[in-house]
């Protein structure tokens, strides 16, 4: 095994079993994001469409957007190493491509047709407009880019995996003095990541967005280098061993979970006071100064990499807490992320006349997305092939 990590990564982490409070994390990111996309629509200064809006909703939106895809890459990049080594290159690829490839082709073939048709349903039928999507655009991707993208990470780990065997088993020797400095591991995974997001942030601005012609595989240009850095991360400590390395359940960095949210609320605290000065203090709105810009990528980049350990670590440090709820919502999970623009946007469509309070609103928009696109993923499930994928 060209001495890749742990004596097979303890047989490959137990030969797949899994390790229920990283479940459970995946599941928080999981609703963090369907509550972002219900919140958005009745932002403030957001992109809210509706014209019932609450500046409560700006603080629910913006904390959520400024961390949760990184978060998503990091955990994905957690289970990388046991998978690869439990399935060996090939096998792992061709997993992830049904695991992610097909889900991806279904979602902007399908579901995400279907859920911004709603944005057209009083202009033309539906054939007209999904071959106008696919032909000419726009041709939205919703949330299925992250597979998209995900799926080029995984196919890099892979061929990492085959072409420089030891550079994994390299990267889980460095995570693994985390066992031994904390803080300082912490320190250096901040300077990455600020190192990974300052430079685009300032050269790019938060607004552009890569997307080869108008096939739905947008990235984030100010993101571009920090989702793979904080997947390379998530590898690394993954390497290092899940249960017995720096994300074990007695291991330095679960005890000091409180540190890293105490740093991650810090953040966010310094994200609102940046963004009250912008739309307050900074004459020029749409050109903030450099000072501005640089300060505020710092406290976005600070506050993904404190919110990367922290959501981990509290699932794991709280693993024997009763989360029947969520328990029950981890096996959907998956698909409730593939499926929830569908029922979002329509019930965001059937509540835009009324003149109800952008809560009232937010509230049908919420419960009804989740539970609609929980059950539909639960019914799916019961397919065994689709059991298979989501």
């Amino acid at each position: 095994m060209h001495d890749r990590v742990n004596p097979n990564l303890q047989q490959a982490e137990t030969a797949g079993e899994r390790i229920v409070p990283l479940d459970r994390a995946r599941t928080f990111i999981t609703l963090s994001v369907v509550l972002y996309h219900a919140a958005i629509n009745y932002t403030y200064f957001g992109q809210g469409g509706d014209r019932m809006h609450w500046l409560g909703f700006d603080l629910v939106a913006l904390f959520n957007d400024s961390y949760f895809m990184s978060c998503m890459f990091f955990i994905s990049g957690l289970f990388v190493p046991a998978s690869l080594a439990r399935r060996g290159a090939s096998g792992y690829l061709g997993r992830r491509a049904l695991r992610l490839g097909v889900p991806y082709i279904v979602s902007i073939f399908v579901i995400m047709p279907i859920a911004y048709y709603r944005y057209y349903v009083a202009e033309d039928q539906f054939t007209t407009v999904w071959e106008r999507m696919i032909t000419t655009g726009p041709w939205p991707s919703g949330s299925a880019w992250f597979l998209g993208v995900l799926l080029i990470f995984d196919l890099f780990a892979a061929l990492a995996w085959t072409l420089a065997p030891r550079t994994i088993p390299a990267l889980g020797r460095l995570a693994g003095t985390l066992l031994r400095a904390p803080l300082t591991g912490f320190a250096v995974f901040l300077v990455l990541a600020n190192a990974a997001y300052l430079p685009p942030h300032l050269g790019f601005g938060d607004g552009l967005w890569f997307m080869p012609g108008h096939f739905p595989l947008p990235l984030q240009a100010s993101r571009a280098l920090l989702y793979p850095t904080f997947f390379i991360a998530g590898i690394a400590i993954g390497a290092a061993g899940l249960r017995t390395g720096p994300f074990s359940q007695d291991g330095a960095l679960v005890q000091r979970w409180a540190v890293w949210f105490g740093l991650s609320y810090g953040c966010y605290g310094l994200i609102l006071l940046l963004a009250y000065a912008h739309h307050n203090w900074i004459a020029d709105f749409d050109s903030p100064p450099l000072w501005w810009r640089a300060a505020y990528g710092c406290t976005v980049a600070s506050f993904c990499a404190s919110m990367a350990f922290g959501v981990p670590t509290f699932f794991l440090r709280w693993a024997r807490a009763t989360l029947s709820l969520m328990d029950r919502m981890q096996p959907s999970a998956y698909g409730i992320y593939l499926l929830h623009f569908l029922p979002l946007l329509w019930l965001q469509y059937l509540v835009f006349d009324p003149a109800w309070p952008a809560a009232v609103k937010f509230a049908i928009v919420l419960v009804g997305t989740l539970f609609v696109s929980w059950g539909a993923a639960a019914l799916l499930r019961r397919v065994p092939l689709v059991a298979r994928i989501i």
